[in-house]
Order: structure tokens, then sequence, then C-alpha cells
């Protein structure tokens, strides 16, 4: 089972930066900078729901599940 972090995508789409989203959902640049690039292992749905406000999508947007067998 793996979870892909697609908020790179998210954040291209909408043209938006880093420094930009993090000022706007209120978590450092270094966090956000993992969650970007799939380096943690969870995330709080507080934080989930900022950055989907912020970004005006939906969590399936941001989050993508793959089964073990297609990896």
């Amino acid at each position: 089972m793996a979870i892909i972090l697609r908020l790179d995508r998210v954040m291209a789409d909408r043209k938006i930066g880093l420094g930009e989203l993090s000022r706007q959902v209120g978590i450092s640049q270094v966090n956000l900078s993992n969650l970007k690039t799939g380096k943690v292992k969870a995330i709080r749905f507080s934080t989930l729901d900022a950055i989907c406000q912020v970004l005006r999508c939906q969590p399936g947007d941001i989050l993508e599940y793959t089964s073990s067998e297609e990896e």
C-alpha cells in the first residue's frame, strides 16, 4: 500500500509557490516542503484542511492511493 502526495502538482496548477502557501496555511516551509516531496509518514487533518482551503481543492486532489500490486 502506498499513498502518494501530489501537492507539487496542485501547487503548480494553482501557480502558488512554497513560500506563499506556507504563509497562508500557517506551517513552516520546511514542513510544507517535506509534504510536497512525500517525506512524511502522516498529515494532520487540520493541515490538510488548511491546504485544501487555500488551494481550493479536495483531499483527493492531493492524496493518491496505489495498491502494492501496482508498485
